[in-house]
């Protein structure tokens, strides 16, 4: 059966459309059979239609699928949709997002390079940078995500990558994202930007001036904790080299995560609001408990970044952090204390998710590295879901009963 084909009529027009609109339509190609959903490519090879074609499609020197470890419909589509909602050229999906980071600095970076890093990234991402990076020859230096001036200050000649969290896991710091990308090109260097917390629908940092954009898409891009995954978005030269490197490392995507990426993606705005709303009310709700010392949330007027993050950021994200009084011991009975809330370390989640960072997420490094950091053995970290608000409180307060 021949199947009339039309693909401009299929293929949605999505010139000007805002990010609501791309992130249901954007980078879907209808395929002859018309679907209306995107489809599933489970395939890890592909047929040429001569030797030649094939000898050209592995040459680079035609377009075109060759091997599904950095070349698949369903992924593609995931990374045209993710860089259309960043305003980027090119997103490269990989299978994690240690395994963004890590495609960034591999093809971006060479032995003797100097890298610049926040001292508020993730913990696993500070192991990253000093167990295996260090180890091939990339110098690496840490550097207070706030101080502009100590930014300046920690150039070398041979800087040639800047590596932030903003906001920062879990502590919500900020940096004013334009001064740094200026700061970075002054220097002859790069500016990336892990923009997990925020995504794109609250936070565009290419549009801000940075050069790359990382995320690990398991988190709000997925939503409900089901799936691995990552990306990196930026300039198209940029990109090259991370599929270049993706190419032959492999730290690929698989098709289904892809496909449940896309999914995510098609409630990514609707999810973000509701996160941002019940986060903040949360926020404002602990600030007035007794047995809390100390609320991390840019959303406060407290946060001695609020105006910063309102400048750059369309809402304040959904991760609330807290320090109690009486350390460990404390944190601990607090978080043992709530019966609804989830007891892990992931975020992102529909369901409202606690842990102890201390002793999780930032729980290899050293005490110094902890201290340095901001993690305090007394902070708790909430990545707020989709529940209800009072059901949230009730569940917090037998946490604040237990202090």
């Amino acid at each position: 059966m021949s199947i009339e084909w039309d693909a401009g009529r299929l293929d949605s027009d999505l010139e000007g459309a805002a990010p609501e609109t791309l992130a249901v339509r954007g980078g879907q190609y209808r395929t002859p059979e018309g679907e209306h959903g995107e489809p599933l490519f489970f395939t890890s090879s592909y047929v040429f239609r001569s030797a030649a074609e094939a000898a050209a499609r592995f040459a680079g020197e035609q377009p075109g699928n060759v091997y599904s470890r950095y070349t698949n419909p369903t992924v593609r589509t995931f990374e045209t949709r993710l860089a259309a909602l960043e305003q980027g050229e090119q997103a490269v999906a990989t299978s994690s997002g240690m395994a963004a980071i890590m495609a960034t600095v591999m093809s971006l970076c060479s032995a003797g390079d100097h890298v610049l890093v926040s001292r508020s990234v993730f913990g696993a991402t500070v192991s990253l940078f000093e167990k295996y990076f260090k180890r091939f020859g990339v110098q690496v230096d840490y550097v207070p995500l706030c101080d502009l001036s100590a930014w300046k200050a920690a150039f070398k000649p041979n800087t040639k990558l800047l590596f932030v969290e903003s906001p920062s896991n879990p502590l919500a710091e900020l940096v004013d994202i334009a001064a740094l990308a200026a700061l970075a090109h002054e220097h002859g260097a790069l500016l990336a930007v892990d923009n997990c917390f925020c995504t794109p629908i609250l936070q565009q940092p290419l549009v801000l001036g940075a050069d790359i954009v990382v995320h690990s898409a398991t988190k709000y891009i997925d939503g409900q904790g089901r799936c691995l995954g990552g990306a990196v978005v930026g300039r198209r030269e940029l990109m090259t080299e991370v599929v270049g490197f993706l190419r032959t490392a492999g730290p690929t995507m698989s098709p289904f995560n892809a496909w449940v990426f896309l999914k995510g993606l098609e409630t990514l705005s609707l999810r973000m609001r509701a996160h941002c709303a019940t986060a903040l009310a949360l926020a404002l709700w602990l600030e007035q408990q007794p047995g809390i010392d100390k609320v991390y949330y840019a959303g406060l007027p407290s946060h001695p970044q609020h105006e910063l993050a309102k400048r750059q950021q369309k809402g304040f994200g959904a991760v609330v952090s807290f320090e109690v009084k009486g350390g460990k011991e404390a944190a601990w009975r607090f978080i043992d204390a709530t019966r609804m809330i989830s007891i892990t370390a992931n975020l992102g989640d529909s369901k409202t998710t606690i842990t102890h960072p201390a002793s999780t997420t930032h729980g290899r490094l050293s005490p110094e590295e902890r201290a340095n950091a901001g993690i305090q053995d007394s902070l708790i970290r909430v990545a707020v879901g989709l529940e209800d608000l009072e059901d949230l409180k009730k569940d917090l307060a037998r946490g604040l009963a237990a202090l």
